[in-house]
Formats: structure tokens, sequence, C-alpha cells
């Protein structure tokens, strides 16, 4: 049976692809140096880069084993007197529910949801509340008329 010419132009692909990987092997077997000790240490500095020279011993740093923190550092535990915040409300639609009251600390304006409301509000009322972050920014929460 004959071969076709398709059949002999992939054999002669595949002679050159298995030459050219050979040439290469040779090329890498050639080329590479046996490297020393030496050679192949890397040392970290002061600044936490790799260098191929040891670090100054007079630069180390002294640090003690209970300063390193990891993960998340706990956080200081906050007065509830201080999460509640005054503001007056400078917008709000009744029939939507939703609004915005100015933070008079921050001049922040911060969403309010009429699920957050303890009481009825109007425009220009001033009430005390609490700051949560959502998913959008900060809402109010526990709303209410300030005394």
């Amino acid at each position: 049976m004959a071969e076709t010419w398709n059949k002999k132009e992939r054999e002669k692909k595949k002679q050159q692809n298995k030459k050219e990987k050979a040439e290469k092997k040779q090329d890498r077997k050639e080329n590479t140096k046996v490297k020393s000790l030496d050679d192949m240490l890397a040392y970290v500095d002061e600044n936490g880069n790799l260098s191929n020279t040891p670090p100054d011993p007079k630069k180390m740093k002294k640090i003690k084993q209970e300063d390193i923190e990891i993960g998340v550092p706990k956080q200081q535990a906050f007065d509830p007197a201080e999460l509640i915040r005054t503001g007056i409300i400078t917008f709000f639609n009744e029939s939507k529910g939703y609004g915005f009251i100015k933070d008079l600390e921050t001049q922040q304006s911060v969403f309010v949801h009429v699920n957050a409301l303890k009481q009825a509000v109007k425009e220009n009322n001033k009430v005390t509340f609490e700051v949560e972050m959502g998913p959008k920014g900060a809402n109010a929460i526990n709303v209410e008329l300030a005394p």
C-alpha cells in the first residue's frame, strides 16, 4: 500500500521535531554549569529583599516573639455611648420608606431605611442613631427622635 503525500509530510514533521528536541537537550547539557553552594545561597536583607550578599549583623533588629501578631489584631472594646450619634434628617420619602441623615459631628450623609426607625420622623427632625456599614456604605440603625 502506498503512502499518501499527507502521511509523508506528517512523518517529516515528526522527525524534524525529534531532531530539534534532541538538539535542545544537547545544548542544555553543554551549557549547564555546576554551581557551588555559595552561588545557590540567597540572603534576606534588613528590608526583606533577596540579596546574594549576607546581611550586615550591625543592622539586625531584635524582635520579641510576643510582639509578632499573626492574623487580625484584636480591637479595642468600644464604649456604647461613643457609637450613638446625633444628626438631622435632610431628606425622607415616606412613600418609598427611605431617607438621609446628616451627621452633626462628621457632616457625613447617612442612609436610613424605614425599618431602622423606632419612631415616625419627618425632614429637619433632630435624631439619635447608630451607624452600621452595609454593602453600599453607611446605614443608620436604631433611629429615634432626639430629646
